[in-house]
């Protein structure tokens, strides 16, 4: 057997040969020698195995800024990796290469131990570990034992994810979770079911237990022109993530056509600006425009006084007034994040 092949875990039996993994939302029930929508969870003989324990398809060292992560550790770096796979089909997914897999297709990468995981974020000097690029969800066995090893190096973790992990997983994660931006794809089930083959309900569920655990949560949408970036909807979204808590950054990014979804228009920034402007009359407290670099958007302003307290340009920290007790450094107010 592979050393990348392990045995799964949450799935149980379902009856004729078929299984039923729980590992995300889309509960799929795979019949012998079939696999999940995910293409990396396989029903042998009645055991679900993973494809993908430790066959890294893709690691950096990248800027926490690019996850996007505004409130956790500005400036660090982060070591980020991820296997093929994804419990989504987005029309709209940048990653698509390495995110949508064929069902019978060998899924690519080299197998990276947990060890060497941690070894080479310590190497690199990075102060977290990011499981991104594709869904951790989908290579959650591998992505525990690395966040464990990495919490007793000292070293944070961090999930960029769609947040369409069940209960279960989440409850897994969770404790050695420091920080997640969950991607808010849109805000209705019209959207999640034909765009990216989802529903929005268990991703509202996710970002609510989530914060209620205690880890640090941004938000981020990708702004589609008309596909989701009617005001009504952006409201939405914005007053829900309000309701789960004011502190928590929403980041709206500029789309560009890519894969499935080339005959859709660039976002303007005026549209970014509008939903800006939807988040704050929301309540929320920090609200960023990104992927229009030049155009402003992504620097942290303290929601009391105004003063710029972390200058962004792209992904590069220019200047951080943030003090050492999370404070406003013109007004004293408190300021969220993990800093």
């Amino acid at each position: 057997m592979a050393v990348s092949v392990r045995d799964a875990i949450l799935w149980e039996a379902a009856g004729e040969g078929f299984v039923r993994c729980g590992l995300c939302a889309q509960n799929c029930k795979i019949a012998n020698g079939g696999r999940g929508l995910c293409g990396v969870r396989e029903n042998d003989e009645g055991t679900l195995k993973t494809l993908v324990y430790g066959k890294v398809i893709a690691s950096a060292v990248d800027p926490i800024e690019k996850k996007p992560l505004f409130h956790f550790l500005p400036a660090s770096k982060t070591y980020s990796i991820a296997t093929a796979g994804c419990n989504l089909r987005c029309d709209h997914c940048q990653n698509y290469s390495i995110s949508q897999l064929g069902r019978r297709s060998i899924p690519p990468g080299e197998y990276l131990s947990p060890e060497g995981a941690v070894k080479n974020a310590l190497a690199s000097q990075s102060q977290s570990i990011s499981y991104t690029y594709t869904e951790p969800t989908v290579f959650m066995e591998y992505a525990l034992d690395v966040m464990a090893l990495a919490r007793g190096a000292g070293i944070k973790n961090v999930f960029v994810t769609n947040g369409f992990m069940s209960e279960a997983a989440l409850e897994l994660a969770a404790p050695n979770l420091d920080a997640v931006n969950v991607d808010l794809k849109g805000f209705s089930d019209e959207f999640y079911k034909g765009v990216c083959g989802g529903r929005l309900e268990p991703v509202l569920s996710n970002i609510r237990e989530l914060h209620r655990l205690g880890v640090w949560v941004e938000v981020t949408t990708l702004v589609i022109p008309g596909y989701n970036d009617s005001e009504s909807e952006l409201l939405r979204a914005a007053e829900f993530i309000s309701s789960v808590s004011p502190d928590i950054p929403w980041h709206l990014s500029a789309f560009f056509p890519t894969y499935k979804l080339l005959d859709a228009s660039p976002t303007p920034f005026e549209t970014l600006e509008m939903a800006m402007n939807l988040g704050y009359k929301a309540g929320l407290k920090y609200v960023y425009a990104g992927n229009r670099h030049g155009r402003g958007g992504e620097s942290t302003v303290c929601p009391e006084c105004g003063e710029v307290l972390i200058g962004r340009k792209g992904f590069f920290v220019f200047s951080n007034k943030i003090g050492n007790n999370s404070t406003c450094a013109n007004c004293d107010a408190k300021i969220a994040g993990i800093f």
